[in-house]
């Protein structure tokens, strides 16, 4: 069996367009008499297309008993052969095939995130031994050796600092753009990065408990324990072969016609219940497509127009997920405002720093224009960066201070309560605060933020019309969190999120029945995005493992088109349910004539031929579809 297996794989889809080609040009000459063989041209449809469905369907009886709706087009295959019905029985091969590929196409089989989440992982580490040091592989790491982590480097495993100050991005953990200054006795995490100074370490969780591991496993299982959608056809599939199996047999033993009993076969043959769901799926796919929507999972657009709740990571997704200033005062009279962001702009001039960098960006997009001195930035006559402090730097003679209040207790400069009172403000609304000094005196302060899309309100808003919920689940810490919640208008909040934390939160929503789509747009997502009923990363500004997770990927990152995504989805459904309704309606009619011997094999087939092509126009009005 699994050589037969292989055998029916042989190919992929690249074999099954060209045998449909093939067999749909042999069944338009099976049509007009046209032969050059001394068989009829239907039969190159049956063995390209007929024979790989009874091949699944013995397979799947023979290995699992598994019923699906190819053992009913099998015994419908085989009946009209017997009775020389060639070309009802090719039709139907075709028919049946063609609505396989559809399936096939709409089902995305990348798992590439895994394997990129695997090439994060760190390959060595730098094991102190004694005066010495050696770089082993990271795998040989073992609880309680003494780590050196150099900048630019990725931590080997998770531990906590001994010595040395520094800052981690660790955005593939939480998701967030800024580094985190660390210090001794601060926890970092394997994956992580290490971004400017050199610091020491004491391992604490290696090899398969290291936090990159468990992320590695958390997408593992989330992939795993993800349902997927059975096709409506198969899921029915036992009943209808026993009830066409039991109308066939007694209409043949009533009748004593076995024209009949094949007839019934022929039309019981689920050809437009198979294509109607994924010609509509198809459509609504390219559909989706002109909207900036790459669907990479078949099922996603079903899934999505049962889901409850929508939970968004913040950063990236609702944001842009850069800093910039949002405020800057000065407490000194002698210096404006302007005069203290020109010095602060100064000082970072040279700092690989992103909260430095956003200073210069926003300084020079500000006040470029301006003509007067104190909107200029000058070059620093002296730089010093401090890892997991801040800047020193001179300039035009004055020494300038620009970093966080450890900076300032290391440097002997006292902050007024004046000034630490303001920060708390600019805290409580999320931001980061950089403090200043002039000449060993405080001297203000700059807010720095997270800026909110333009488009992120009304996106909102218009999900709750759809009747969605939004809820914010980030790892971003709490303040900044509500302050974009709050600006949002969104009341369900879950921040200073771990990957695990949001893998636990979407758990809880679809245990009490509330089907979830996930945005998001990091690594740290990538498990949330594969546990959740729907996943949908910003293909734009998202990392490939996001991207590579997600079964939506939002191409342009234009939040503004999810809510027509949602109502697509919905609409895509109440057509699969027309095309359900007319299916099984036609079934029935044909039957009832099949029985009453008003329909033959060649005619059955004609008329669930019709009843297809009537089922692909329909799910084709979905191409062009927008709410008015």
């Amino acid at each position: 069996m699994q050589k037969l297996e292989e055998l029916l794989e042989w190919g992929g889809t690249k074999r099954d367009i060209v045998f449909l080609v093939i067999s749909g040009a042999a069944l338009l000459l099976s049509i007009f008499g046209i032969s050059p063989f001394p068989f009829d041209m239907a039969w190159v449809a049956i063995i390209l297309c007929g024979i790989p469905i009874i091949l699944e369907a013995v397979i799947g009886l023979v290995t699992a008993f598994d019923i699906k709706a190819d053992v009913l087009v099998s015994i419908a295959l085989i009946a009209s052969v017997i009775i020389r019905e060639d070309f009802a029985a090719g039709e139907v091969a075709f028919i049946m095939q063609l609505g396989s590929l559809l399936e096939d196409l709409t089902v995305a089989k990348a798992r590439a995130g895994i394997e990129r989440l695997v090439h994060l992982t760190p390959r060595t580490a730098r094991r102190i031994t004694g005066p010495s040091e050696e770089v082993i592989p990271a795998e040989e790491v073992q609880v309680g050796d003494l780590l050196r982590v150099l900048p630019g480097e990725s931590i080997p495993v998770d531990g906590v600092i001994l010595t040395g100050e520094t800052s981690v991005n660790q955005a593939v953990m939480t998701g967030e753009s800024l580094p985190v200054d660390k210090g001794p006795g601060d926890e970092v995490s394997s994956g992580t990065v290490n971004q400017f100074g050199v610091f020491e370490m004491r391992a604490s969780k290696v090899g398969e408990d290291s936090s990159i591991q468990r992320m590695i496993r958390l997408v593992q299982s989330a992939d795993a324990g993800k349902a997927k959608i059975v096709g409506i056809a198969d899921r029915w599939a036992t009943w209808i072969v026993v009830i066409a199996l039991t109308a066939a047999s007694l209409t043949w033993l009533i009748s004593g016609e076995i024209i009949r009993a094949v007839t019934i076969l022929v039309v019981f043959c689920p050809c437009a219940l198979v294509l109607a769901t994924p010609t509509a799926i198809m459509a609504a796919i390219g559909n989706a497509t002109k909207h900036g929507f790459l669907v990479r999972e078949g099922d996603a657009l079903e899934c999505l127009a049962t889901v409850k709740n929508i939970t968004f990571d913040k950063t990236g997704t609702l944001t842009y997920g850069t800093p910039r200033v949002t405020a800057v005062e000065s407490f000194l009279p002698e210096l404006t405002d302007q005069e203290l962001f020109s010095l602060a702009a100064s000082s970072e001039m040279h700092s690989e720093h992103p909260l430095g960098k956003a200073i210069v960006h926003c300084f020079r997009q500000s006040c470029a224009e301006s003509s007067s001195s104190s909107s200029a930035v000058f070059s620093p006559d002296e730089f010093h960066m401090i890892p997991g402090r801040g800047v020193t730097a001179v300039v035009k003679g004055r020494e300038i201070l620009a970093g966080n209040p450890e900076l300032f207790a290391d440097k002997g400069i006292a902050l007024p309560a004046e000034i630490r009172e303001r920060s708390k403000t600019y805290v409580n609304e999320g931001c980061t605060v950089i403090y200043l000094s002039a000449d060993r005196t405080a001297a203000g302060l700059i807010a720095l933020s997270d800026t909110i899309r333009p488009d992120a309100f009304l996106t909102i808003n218009e999900v709750k019309e759809s009747g969605v919920d939004p809820v914010l689940l980030t790892g971003d810490h709490e303040n900044a969190a509500m302050h974009i919640a709050g600006q949002l208008r969104i009341s369900e909040v879950h921040a200073g999120c771990l990957p695990e934390d949001k893998l636990r939160w979407i758990d809880t929503y679809q245990n009490e029945g509330r089907p979830v789509c996930m945005i998001g747009d990091g690594i740290n997502d990538a498990p949330a995005l594969k546990r959740a009923c729907v996943g949908i990363a910003m293909g734009g500004i998202g990392s490939d493992i996001a991207v590579d997770a997600a079964d939506i990927a939002l191409v342009n990152d234009d939040l503004r088109e999810l809510p027509h995504l949602l109502r697509l989805s919905k609409r895509m459904m109440g057509t699969i349910r027309i095309n359900l309704s007319f299916s099984m309606t036609l079934n029935f009619v044909a039957i009832v004539l099949a029985i009453t011997g008003i329909l033959n094999p060649v005619i059955g087939a004609l008329v669930h031929n019709a009843g297809s092509v009537l089922v692909i126009i329909n799910s084709a009005l979905l191409l062009k579809w927008k709410r008015t």
